[in-house]
């Protein structure tokens, strides 16, 4: 006798990811591919059927519990597959299990050890920390990642916390700058005002003619108040370019 054949009713989704939008009282779901669902919030996949395994609203994936039409025209006002599945999108939380909340904390907690190593030096020495240094220095802090922060935010207040606990000596790694005020007649007062940001002068010219030329060492944190007040005392004539990072040779334009 053959093989009888049951028909397939239920849906096999793999490498699932659930998006949940509680609303009017109501849970609704959509199943979507794990690495997509931030493509499309960042706007690098516009296709939302690239994002959606199973174009269709749950109240419970897991399950593969369907949402009630009535339940959509109450809570959304129509039932419009695509604006609601938008809807959910933008406005839901991407669900993860305890075991994958765990392991993004604790990849997010070495991002934050690796900046901080990279960022930062022993003022003694003037050379980096091992991240194993930095991660004991956390540790002792109790430090927790905050999972809606950016890791570069997190790194600053992790040094902040380090130098303010003192176990730990640790200072960012300077910032050689290049600047040039025009030979305005305030030009002595706006230098005052720069060097009060800077940490050391290392080359001063005056000329009647180009003005005030300084090449000096600041702390990056400093940078961009450095750029603001050159712009609001010099009207855009002034100069302003970073020569180097002293200890560690590589651009620090994103960390300032």
């Amino acid at each position: 006798m053959g093989k009888i054949f049951q028909p397939v009713t239920k849906i096999q989704l793999t490498n699932v990811s659930t998006v949940r939008l509680r609303k009017g009282g109501k849970r609704f779901e959509i199943a979507c591919y794990k690495n997509k669902v931030s493509e499309w919030k960042s706007g690098i996949e516009k296709d939302i059927d690239e994002v959606l395994q199973i174009h269709q609203i749950f109240s419970n994936v897991s399950k593969g519990q369907a949402a009630r039409t009535e339940d959509l025209q109450k809570c959304f006002g129509t039932t419009d597959a695509n604006q609601i599945i938008t809807e959910i999108l933008k406005k839901g939380e991407q669900q993860v299990s305890d075991k994958e909340r765990a392991n993004s904390l604790e990849n997010a907690y070495k991002d934050i050890a690796n900046i901080v190593a990279e960022k930062c030096v022993n003022p003694q020495t003037k050379k980096p920390y091992t991240v194993t240094i930095i991660e004991k220095a956390m540790a002792e802090l109790h430090f927790s990642v905050k999972p809606n922060q950016s890791a570069k935010k997190q790194a600053l207040d992790v040094i902040k916390q380090i130098q303010t606990g003192k176990k730990l000596p640790i200072e960012r790694v300077q910032m050689r700058l290049r600047i040039g005020i025009p030979p305005l007649k305030d030009a002595k007062q706006i230098r005052e005002k720069i060097t009060k940001l800077i940490i050391t002068v290392e080359e001063e010219n005056w000329s009647s003619s180009t003005g005030c030329e300084i090449i000096c060492l600041i702390d990056p944190g400093q940078f961009r108040l450095i750029s603001k007040q050159l712009e609001e005392d010099c009207r855009g004539k002034e100069e302003l370019s970073v020569l180097s990072l002293c200890n560690l040779d590589e651009d620090d334009n994103t960390f300032v």
